[in-house]
């Protein structure tokens, strides 16, 4: 039993088994797994490193890196290289902020209370509308959670209609929800990069629960909502919208056109790229959805002394009520990135978000027109774009996005590798307000030989 990650002793494990009644850990497993589903054979797993060696291991592996600045970011598909100023990591990462303490319970200081009732008021106005929690994992966890929402306001429909422009983890998440659920998930098909309004019109029935679109698209491109929400409407089903925060900075926001929920991946408000991402799942609906909210609603009061406070109003999670009652089992919100969010746009302000935006729309045409200017077929879908468009390439996009890498440019998404067979010469490419325009003439004059 010696094992330097186990810090039990031999005495302590005894006087453990002892207190359950039994006499080795393997009696444990074996009255809890079945005997033809145990690993009978030893595992080939190598003598663990002490904490020397494994410093010395860590340190070789993270040399094998290629360090972020040296690259410049084409990349998008749901994760952006957005500037984060200086002043979020300073405000966010102050003692009040980051402790131990779960900020989940009902006892959650003041200040934390707060800051979540700040980050809801925030992501209400920007999406405009009446409603937000207080922020759950990520964005297609957020998408996850809206359609149990739409099957929880519909108990009696049964199906889910969602576009084939909708980013592909969060359909493939929402598949995986539905697995074990009475519900059927149809997906239509996107042409020319959009929505094909038509076909979505003639599967809506009064068995659909809800639809799902994104705008801006996955691929970039910028959907006709209101056709959508007139056809949606006519069904009875919930109007579903993912939205790119950003983008609110210059489209208009999902409450204008109707959506009765919208959510949203938060990375983009001043959150960074690690790993793929720091992550923060935007939700929003319409008051009359307030009590089948996932997760909590911090709401403002005030106490005896007349004096502004802040208190937990709505806990649906099966943490704080009967779990037959709960309307979701999330149990993680990115508390400390929604903070973060909410400074950032707390700094930025109306007018910075729309800057921020503007930005993104010049650089992207600005990348579009150096391309069109000496490959006139490249541009793949002719439906306006926020922020990113997909290119065709003359071979595999992957091979292009690997080969441009030893240029010095994250290249892109090559879409194969998230949309599977049709897209092998596709590549999704985004640009953001810090790209200058020498890197925006210089990508586009490494891509010319591709495409």
């Amino acid at each position: 039993m010696s094992n330097p990650y186990i810090q039990a002793t031999p005495d302590q494990i005894i006087e453990m088994l002892a207190a359950v009644d039994a006499t080795s850990i393997d009696e444990i497993f074996n009255d809890q797994i079945p005997s033809d589903l145990q690993h009978k054979d030893t595992f080939d797993i190598p003598t663990a490193l002490s904490e020397l060696e494994l410093q010395g291991h860590l340190t070789r592996m993270a040399a094998r890196n290629q360090a972020a600045d040296s690259l410049t970011s084409f990349m998008g598909g749901g994760i952006y290289d957005h500037f984060v100023p200086t002043a979020i990591m300073h405000v966010a990462n102050r003692s009040e902020f980051v402790t131990g303490y779960t900020p989940y319970q009902p006892e959650a200081s003041q200040g934390l209370l707060q800051a979540f009732f700040e980050y809801q008021t925030l992501l209400s106005r920007l999406y405009d509308m009446p409603v937000s929690n207080a922020s759950l994992y990520d964005g297609a966890s957020a998408v996850g959670e809206a359609v149990f929402m739409a099957l929880a306001v519909h108990p009696d429909r049964n199906r889910i209609v969602m576009s084939e422009s909708v980013h592909p983890d969060s359909r493939a998440l929402v598949a995986t929800y539905m697995a074990h659920f009475n519900t059927k998930v149809d997906i239509v098909k996107a042409g020319n990069g959009l929505t094909d309004v038509q076909a979505l019109g003639e599967s809506l029935g009064d068995d659909v629960a809800a639809v799902v679109v994104q705008h801006p698209n996955y691929f970039g491109c910028l959907e006709d909502v209101h056709g959508i929400e007139k056809r949606v409407r006519e069904s009875g089903a919930l109007f579903i919208v993912v939205a790119d925060p950003i983008s609110l900075g210059v489209l208009a926001p999902p409450g204008t056109y109707g959506a009765d929920i919208a959510v949203g991946e938060g990375q983009p408000l001043g959150l960074n790229q690690y790993a793929g991402g720091e992550s923060v799942g935007i939700f929003t609906c319409k008051s009359e959805f307030m009590r089948k909210v996932p997760g909590r609603l911090v709401g403002q009061t005030k106490d005896r002394e007349d004096r502004r406070g802040f208190v937990l109003t709505l806990q649906t999670r099966e943490q704080h009520i009967r779990r037959a009652k709960a309307t979701s089992n999330i149990c993680t919100n990115h508390a400390h990135n929604a903070l973060r969010a909410s400074i950032y746009m707390c700094l930025m302000g109306p007018q910075g978000m729309g800057e921020v935006a503007r930005a993104c729309v010049r650089n992207t045409n600005r990348l579009k027109s150096a391309i069109l200017k000496k490959h006139t077929d490249a541009i793949a879908f002719t439906a306006p774009v926020f922020k990113e468009f997909v290119i065709r390439t003359n071979r595999p996009a992957q091979q292009v996005r690997d080969a441009l890498l030893l240029k010095g440019y994250l290249a892109g998404t090559p879409l194969f590798e998230t949309c599977g067979s049709g897209y092998e010469n596709l590549l999704l490419v985004a640009t953001t307000e810090k790209r200058t325009d020498a890197e925006i003439d210089g990508f586009a004059e490494a891509l010319g030989e591709f495409l």
